[in-house]
């Protein structure tokens, strides 16, 4: 179990997160808009990319948070990255990780640290479609019906217990640029209402799935 009830009404306005990006951070944006509108019970106390440029960043920083660069070039291993980023989360208090278009797997440096504490969200129904390009990899197949999916994270890429997911209907006309931003759009949704489960304590991890507690 995550937390309990009485664990719950400790942490329901406090939950601290952590934020992990790579590019244009719309879900950071739409996470810091729930925040702001105190929709969402929770405060983020950092925000880390492995891209200088990401535009996450400018986003962070418009807001007052702290945004840190770490280059992964500057490490030897994966390992010695997550480490520099584990050392940056604990000293921002972190609670909950939340990687909100990072590109780049999660070593068990991090994953060991934030147990059942580290939240993803992936571009289809998985477990279809898991690693990159998960929008073409729909139209390929010839689905019918894709979707997003919040999990938290494994060892295994894309692979954690699930969440929440949204269904997309795949349309006939679809590029993979349509049908991204129509899942963007699903993501936009769902990755908030799972971090407000999470604050709310209503989250069990039991074998590999999620149960959900009534509120």
């Amino acid at each position: 179990m995550i937390h309990s009830k009485k664990q719950s009404r400790q942490v329901s306005h406090n939950l601290i997160i952590g934020v992990l990006v790579s590019g244009r951070g719309t879900n950071l944006q739409q996470i810091l808009d729930e925040v702001e509108s105190g929709r969402l019970h929770a405060s983020v106390s950092v925000v880390i990319s492995n891209c200088g440029s990401a535009e996450a960043i400018s986003r962070a920083k418009a807001r007052g948070i702290p945004a840190i660069f770490i280059d992964p070039k500057a490490y030897a291993a994966t390992a010695e990255y997550d480490r520099a980023i584990l050392d940056v989360l604990k000293n921002h208090d972190v609670e909950l990780v939340v990687l909100a278009g990072y590109m780049k797997i999660v070593s068990s440096i991090l994953i060991e640290a934030y147990r059942n504490r580290m939240m993803n969200i992936h571009p289809s129904l998985l477990p279809a479609f898991s690693g990159l390009y998960a929008q073409r990899k729909a139209l390929e197949y010839g689905v019918k019906i894709s979707g997003c999916t919040v999990h938290f994270v494994s060892e295994e890429v894309d692979a954690g217990p699930v969440i929440l997911q949204a269904a997309v209907p795949v349309e006939e006309s679809d590029t993979e640029e349509s049908l991204s931003a129509r899942i963007l759009a699903q993501e936009h949704q769902i990755f908030p209402k799972a971090l407000q489960l999470y604050s709310d304590g209503r989250l069990q991890v039991v074998g590999g799935r999620v149960i959900i507690a009534e509120g």
